[in-house]
């Protein structure tokens, strides 16, 4: 579930990002691939619990700062109250993806 979801006219991109998040984890790490539910994912590992949708917000910022992306562009589309969740980044570089697959796959 990797790739461009829509391409806008000011060449803004939407991307899927599939992820599994590992709350309670000792330090913030983004990298790594997890054959999950919605496919290959991108394993992000917070330090904030599983409580009160806190882990999910430090997975959300992690994913920006990973990626190099404003938090904001950075939505939550599936999964709530999952580990195996689904974002949307909007962007307007073609080096995202190229980004997420390099941390996923280990070639980062």
């Amino acid at each position: 579930m990797w790739g461009m979801v829509n391409r806008r006219p000011a060449e803004t991109a939407a991307l899927s990002v599939v992820v599994r998040v590992r709350p309670g984890a000792g330090r913030d790490r983004v990298g790594g691939r997890y054959e999950g539910p919605h496919g290959p994912a991108l394993i992000i590992a917070v330090g904030a619990p599983a409580v009160d949708g806190k882990a999910t917000e430090a997975v959300r910022r992690a994913l920006a700062g990973a990626l190099g992306v404003r938090p904001a562009a950075v939505t939550l589309r599936l999964g709530a109250t999952s580990r195996d969740k689904v974002f949307t980044v909007t962007t307007d570089s073609d080096e995202t993806l190229a980004r997420l697959v390099a941390l996923r796959d280990g070639s980062a």
